[in-house]
C-alpha cells in the first residue's frame, strides 16, 4: 500500500487495498461498538473509542490485517433510561454484521475477525457468527467471550498494580482507564463519580435497564483508573486476541491443506 504506515480500511484507497492484497494481507478485524451512556465522566462513544483503538492494535501487532470502521451503534437497550443512548434490535445489528461480512468477503478477505466492546452485543454476535460462515468463503473468528473479555481488562489493571477487580465492568476502573489511554480530554475528571461495587445481577441490568441497578450509570470506582492501566489493558487484551486469531487461521489453513490432499 502506498499509506504503509496506517492499517485502517477506512483510511486507504481502492488501489491501496488491492495492493494490501497483493502482499499477502487477508485477515479483516471488525469491533462492534455502541453510543451509550457511560456515566456522566465518559462520551457516549466509549465502546466505538474502544473498538476503533482495539481492531487497529490488532491489525498492526498481526502485520497482514486491516481494521474495518467499527460498527455502531449496537444493542443498548437496557441503557435507554439515560439521554444520548441509541440502541438497534439484535436482529438490525446482525443484518449489519451480515453485510459488513458480505461485502469484505466478496472483496478477497478469507478471515473475518469479529470483536464486541460492548456486553449487548457479544450474545448478538456469537448467535450470527455461524450462520454468516455458512453463507459466505471467508472464515468468520469471533471473540466473543463476555466473561473472558472481562477478565482481561480486570487482568490488565492487576497487571499495572491497580489491585481492583469487577465481575461486572461498565464505566468503572477499567474502562475510564481505556479511555485515558485513548484521549484522556475525554475523561470528566471533574465528575467521576463511583457506583455500585461487588455482586451485580446482568439477567437484573438486562430486563430492568441499568436506572434499576445504578442511578449514574457507573458501576464500580473510575477514580482508580489511570492512564498506564489503560495501556496494560489493551496490551492484554491484544496479546490474546492475536493469539486466538492467528490459532483460528493456522486451522483453517490445515483444513484447506486436508481437504486438498488427495
Amino acid at each position: 500500500m502506498s499509506s504503509p504506515d496506517s492499517v485502517l480500511l477506512e483510511e486507504c484507497t481502492w488501489p491501496e487495498v488491492e495492493t494490501a492484497f497483493e502482499n499477502g494481507t487477508r485477515t479483516v478485524i471488525v469491533a462492534v461498538g455502541s453510543i451509550e451512556q457511560h456515566g456522566p465522566h465518559l462520551p457516549l462513544n466509549m465502546d466505538t473509542l474502544d473498538g476503533d483503538e482495539l481492531s487497529r492494535r490488532i491489525a498492526a501487532e498481526l502485520g497482514d490485517a486491516l481494521a474495518a470502521p467499527t460498527i455502531r451503534p449496537g444493542c443498548s437497550g437496557h441503557h435507554m433510561e439515560f439521554p444520548g443512548t441509541i440502541t438497534m434490535p439484535p436482529e438490525t445489528l446482525m443484518d449489519v454484521i451480515r453485510a459488513y461480512c458480505r461485502s469484505l468477503d466478496e472483496h478477497g478477505f478469507e478471515h473475518v475477525v469479529l470483536v464486541p466492546t460492548h456486553g449487548g452485543n457479544f450474545a448478538p454476535v456469537s448467535t450470527v457468527a455461524p450462520e454468516i460462515a455458512r453463507e459466505i468463503d471467508a472464515s468468520v473468528i469471533a471473540l466473543a467471550d463476555l466473561d473472558d473479555h472481562m477478565e482481561l481488562l480486570n487482568e490488565g489493571l492487576r497487571e499495572a498494580g491497580v489491585e481492583y477487580q469487577q465481575d461486572v465492568i461498565h464505566a468503572g476502573a477499567a474502562e475510564t482507564a481505556m479511555i485515558l489511554a485513548i484521549e484522556n480530554e475525554l475523561v470528566r475528571t471533574d465528575r467521576l463519580e463511583a457506583g455500585p461495587e461487588g455482586s451485580i445481577s446482568t439477567a437484573r441490568l438486562l430486563s430492568e435497564g441499568f436506572e434499576s441497578i445504578t442511578e449514574n450509570g457507573v458501576l464500580g470506582d473510575p477514580s482508580e483508573a489511570t492512564a498506564d492501566a489503560g495501556e496494560a489493558i489493551f496490551d492484554a487484551v491484544t496479546e490474546a486476541y492475536v493469539e486466538r486469531i492467528e490459532a483460528e487461521r493456522e486451522a483453517v489453513r490445515e483444513e484447506t491443506v486436508y481437504d486438498a490432499s488427495p
